[in-house]
This record gives C-alpha cells, structure tokens and sequence, in this order.
C-alpha cells in the first residue's frame, strides 16, 4: 500500500480541480503556494506515481513535454498546435474502436489513446 503523502494528494487535488492540462512545471507553481518547500523533483515523481497507479493521466508528446489529466475517465484530446491548448473532446466511442481494432488484431485490446490535432476555434478566429 502507498504511504499517504500531504504533498502528493495537494498535486492531485489540483488536477482534479482544473479543466487545463498542465505540464509538470505548471502543477509545481501551483502546488507550492500550499508547500513552499517542495522541489519540482518531488512534483514529477508524484506525477508519475500518480500516472502509473491511474490517479491521473499522463499524455505524452513526441516533442516532450508530458501533460497531466486529473479526469481519468477514457477520453480523446485535441492538440492545437498555434497555441498548445489541450482540450477535452467528448466522444464515446472508445468501445467501438476498441472492437474494430481487434477484429484486426489477434491479441487483447484492453485500451487506446488518440490525440487529434490541428486548430482550434481561437486561433482560427486569429489568422
């Protein structure tokens, strides 16, 4: 069982309280206004513990820079690439892909991640 830690559940907390997707360097300014004293050593390996036992997820970029999500329900992101918003889309069809990919597949499908990118209607509206 994993020791309760002050630290590590304000780090969640705070993930769950925001609709953003914040970097790990964006988690620790907020966290330390509670622990002035906490390192960003310590925030990313709270984050990444908390990724690895499904508290939160971790959405991983090829061009690095790791984002968090405190909502862990499966769901599909969109990536803007003018101003690196993360958005939440709401599509329930993860079931299904699930079901198509494994009528071409010969093994177990148990989960998938997708990250849809492009525009969004912000940046748009700017050019």
């Amino acid at each position: 069982m994993l020791k309760y830690s002050k630290q590590r559940e304000a780090i969640k907390n705070y993930l769950m309280s925001t609709k953003e997707h914040p970097t790990a360097d964006t988690v620790y300014l907020h966290v330390k206004e509670e622990f002035p004293n906490i390192s960003l050593g310590t925030v990313y390996r709270n984050l990444n513990l908390l990724a690895d036992i499904g508290e939160v997820t971790k959405i991983s970029f090829s061009e690095g820079g790791d984002r968090f999500d405190g909502f862990t329900k499966p769901h599909y992101h969109f990536y803007c690439r003018d101003c690196c918003k993360l958005i939440d889309l709401d599509i329930d069809m993860s079931d299904m892909i699930n079901h198509i990919a494994s009528e071409k597949f010969d093994g177990i499908i148990e989960s998938h991640t997708i990250l849809f990118q492009g525009q969004c209607e912000e940046c748009i509206k700017k050019s």
